[in-house]
């Protein structure tokens, strides 16, 4: 059996955690730069706030109707997803994680065991070690604990967050009952093709026949519908070894001048050096780009890109910011108004081994230097120390007018009780 353990309304529930007076509240979290909606408690929704929803066009709805916003607090949501997973892997070995808020789980040899009892414990520790409320869905297949969570969700007080599939009636019943615009796997497009056949919900997809599904949706809907019908197709997946690091920024107002861009480039270079040796990892690619307002259609639009080839595989932040600054002098265009840039560093291979090159090689005292720079970052805030070429004074923040405290990893934000 597999289960799917989704957490309700995560990045509103993270809030409400350490805010109880938030408990019912309608609430939203903004993204990078306070710019859409990419959250919404339940009552949010029920306001008519749509996923997506420009800020600054609903401004007038969120205070007629005291919603409380937020501006996006990964270091809360990544602290609080890794506690949950820590919490689920008490359970099984086999857990795949799914997203920041959802995660599979899969039985085997839990034959005889009480799977209804099994999934309300995993709810009630997970809610009593992190406050995050979920919902549980089990079935044979990953397909059918997806749709088995929706029940679970969509029925909360019926269900008590809990649903399995674990017959032929209930597997038949939950396909009527799901449109199929909402099977996990098929897109708007399928969506619409199926629409235009009469095929409305998710028992009627899978009654199509083999060739057609495999003929219109290639293999991956073929053995979605397998899925549906409770045969497993899909197992756990391991997650695939990274294979770049980017760091990029859109400019709180366009840059003009060179040395801004430089400085931008320089800090963004420096971040991806700290990543790689983070991860033990080595880059053997780099790329830059930069670009102007894609929607001002008053200025001259310009998106330059370049592509770097190493000596050397490296980490050491002397080595990429000079690749950096060379790429910078070729993309550079007097004249342009720049609102994004963004270095990537590409073909990671491991620290150890490491290839080495017949005639150039890394200089043996970047390492010891960069280690102590390195840690002393860590012991007294991130970039404390910086390269020449960094502003001293300048510091990348994004617009974040409704940022919640870091509650849960910085010792200087937790909450204080006063008794």
């Amino acid at each position: 059996m597999f289960a799917l353990v989704d957490c309700n309304n995560f990045y509103a529930s993270c809030e409400r955690v350490f805010n109880p007076a938030l408990e019912g509240k309608p609430i939203v979290v903004l993204s990078n730069n306070d710019g859409c909606v990419i959250a919404r408690s339940n009552e949010a929704k029920a306001l008519g706030v749509p996923m997506g929803a420009p800020a600054y066009q609903f401004k007038k709805l969120f205070t007629q109707n005291k919603v409380h916003v937020f501006s996006s607090n990964y270091a809360l949501y990544g602290d609080m997803s890794r506690r949950i997973m820590n919490l689920l892997a008490q359970f099984t070995p086999d857990i795949e994680v799914y997203s920041i808020d959802e995660a599979f789980l899969k039985f085997e040899g839990f034959d005889y065991f009480d799977l209804q009892s099994l999934a309300q414990k995993i709810s009630k520790t997970i809610y009593k070690g992190t406050g995050v409320p979920v919902s549980i869905g089990m079935a044979p297949t990953k397909a059918l604990a997806k749709v088995a969570n929706k029940i679970a969700k969509k029925y909360k007080k019926r269900t008590d967050g809990v649903y399995i599939i674990d017959d032929e009636e209930k597997r038949v019943k939950a396909l009527k009952w799901l449109p199929v615009e909402s099977v996990w796997g098929i897109g708007r497009k399928h969506a619409k093709r199926l629409q235009s056949i009469h095929i409305v919900n998710a028992y009627q997809f899978t009654a199509l026949s083999d060739a057609w599904v495999r003929n219109k949706m290639s293999v991956i809907g073929l053995r979605l519908k397998k899925e549906l019908e409770g045969i497993p197709v899909l197992d756990l997946e391991i997650p695939a070894a990274k294979k770049s690091i980017t760091v990029s920024r859109t400019f709180e107002r366009a840059l003009v001048h060179y040395d801004d861009i430089a400085e931008r480039l320089v800090t963004f270079a420096t971040s991806c050096a700290e990543k790689l040796r983070r991860a033990s990892k080595h880059c053997n690619t780099i790329q830059v780009f930069l670009q102007t307002n894609l929607h001002n259609k008053r200025a001259p639009y310009y998106r330059g890109s370049i592509v770097l080839q190493t000596a050397y595989p490296t980490n050491s932040t002397f080595d990429i910011v000079k690749y950096v600054q060379k790429a910078l002098q070729t993309l550079f265009k007097e004249g342009y108004a720049y609102k994004k840039a963004g270095v990537l560093v590409l073909d990671l291979t491991d620290q150890t081994p490491k290839q080495f090159s017949l005639f150039t090689s890394e200089n043996p005292k970047h390492t010891p230097v960069l280690q102590v720079i390195d840690r002393l970052n860590s012991s007294y805030g991130n970039a404390k120390i910086r390269w020449a070429s960094q502003s001293l004074q300048r510091q990348w923040k994004m617009k974040q007018e409704h940022l919640s405290p870091r509650y849960s990893t910085a010792i200087d934000e937790v909450i204080v009780v006063k008794v």
